[in-house]
């Protein structure tokens, strides 16, 4: 009993010791280490990734036992191992890109800099307007349609996968984009600035599995984009007719028009500041109520 005794106080006098050296750059040193592994946790959970990990983990284990007893094997893990940086670059490059792309658009001031200006609020509020009268009229006709919204990570390489376009956000346009019968209908119509830029565009799909079986590849595509970029994404069901939006990978379905443009203005605006503000966006709705929209009440 008195072993454990006076290891309990050395250990306790050791940990004071260590307490008391430390200096401000060694308590930020440990603090960026433990968000660093914090977010390798996080992205281990949200992925495939815990399987590669207990992999990785068995081949270190094996290396150290191996280590002065079986010379061929330990030196085909030191080499194993010493290439195993590049091959989990290679194989967990979609995750790392979304955490580099995540950290570029937090708001850092000095990166404030090299933003684009804002678009005039009128041409992003008439682009939902539009968007929520097309697909209140796709969900009565039950027309498939899948609309990305950009907002600070650009979308280049989903552009490149469809046909560029640039035009003006109307209704009409993103009707004859999904009409059944037309070549595009299949892909995703990107919105940039409040233009249409694109239409037939390739979206990936979502690696979550524990998504409702109910969801098509269109809906699993929306949710995909969402998880890998900043983009609001809208979509209506061919099966159902049901609106539904993607966010950061969180997917809100069956929503009513009037929802739909709420979430679109909180989105894709900044917040009211003035009360000005607050009266444009009540004539937004009011407009919407005039077309006869059903409202949440």
């Amino acid at each position: 009993m008195d072993v454990f005794i006076n290891a309990a106080h050395r250990l306790a006098g050791r940990l004071t010791s260590f307490a008391l050296s430390l200096q401000l750059w060694d308590v930020i040193d440990i603090l960026v280490i433990a968000f660093l592994l914090y977010r390798l946790l996080l992205l281990v959970r949200r992925t495939n990734a815990s399987r590669l990990l207990k992999g990785v983990g068995f081949v270190l284990l094996a290396l150290w036992l191996s280590t002065g007893r079986l010379k061929a094997l330990n030196f085909l893990l030191e080499t194993v191992v010493s290439w195993g940086g590049i091959a989990i670059v290679v194989l967990f490059q979609p995750e790392i890109r979304r955490i580099l792309e995540q950290v570029g658009s937090s708001n850092i001031p000095f990166l404030d800099l090299f933003k684009k200006p804002p678009v005039d609020r009128q041409i992003i509020e008439n682009a939902i307007e539009q968007t929520v009268s097309a697909c209140a009229d796709m969900s009565k006709s039950r027309t498939g349609a899948l609309i990305v919204f950009e907002r600070h990570i650009q979308l280049d390489d989903a552009l490149r996968s469809g046909t560029k376009l640039d035009a003006e956000v109307s209704s009409e346009l993103l009707k004859n984009i999904f009409f059944v019968k037309a070549p595009m209908h299949d892909g995703a119509a990107l919105v940039r600035d409040g233009r249409v830029l694109g239409a037939g565009c390739m979206l990936p799909l979502s690696r979550n599995v524990n998504l409702s079986r109910e969801l098509g590849m269109r809906h699993r595509a929306g949710i995909g984009m969402s998880e890998n970029s900043d983009a609001v994404v809208v979509l209506v069901s061919e099966e159902t007719g049901a609106i539904s939006v993607a966010v950061g990978g969180m997917l809100k379905r069956h929503l009513t028009t009037e929802t739909l443009g709420k979430m679109l203005l909180c989105e894709l605006l900044p917040k009211p500041e003035e009360t000005g503000e607050n009266e444009k966006r009540k004539g937004f709705f009011e407009r919407r109520k005039e077309k006869g929209e059903k409202s949440d009440e």
